[in-house]
């Protein structure tokens, strides 16, 4: 059976992908940039880095641009670019459901 096509993106999908929004990156600064936009909640392991650039390629969503000095530098493709876009999309909806159903005060 072949593998479903990505509907929504994991927390940690979310960030590979957003860390690659402006510009191509390698492994290492991929882990730095994801432990900086979340202020190191979100901390990725080697392992499951490479499992998720590997099945992003797999989809079509980043491609290998460059290799330099044994580092594989990743960038997004247009479709890479929509999902990330769908993804944000979906997390805004989110909030604004929650702050319809809570109401101005929400959880305070």
């Amino acid at each position: 059976m072949a593998r479903k096509k990505l509907e929504t993106l994991t927390e940690q999908m979310y960030y590979v992908l957003l860390a690659l929004a402006r510009e191509p990156r390698h492994g290492y600064e991929i882990m730095q940039v994801v432990s900086q936009l979340t202020g190191g909640r979100v901390v990725l392991g080697a392992g499951t880095l490479y499992a998720l650039l590997g099945r992003f390629e797999e989809e079509g969503y980043i491609f290998l641009c460059d290799t330099q000095e044994r580092r594989k530098y990743y960038a997004l493709t247009p479709n890479g670019k929509a999902a990330l876009r769908e993804e944000y999309g979906r997390l805004r909806q989110l909030v604004r459901d929650g702050a319809e159903a809570l109401g101005q005060e929400g959880l305070e």
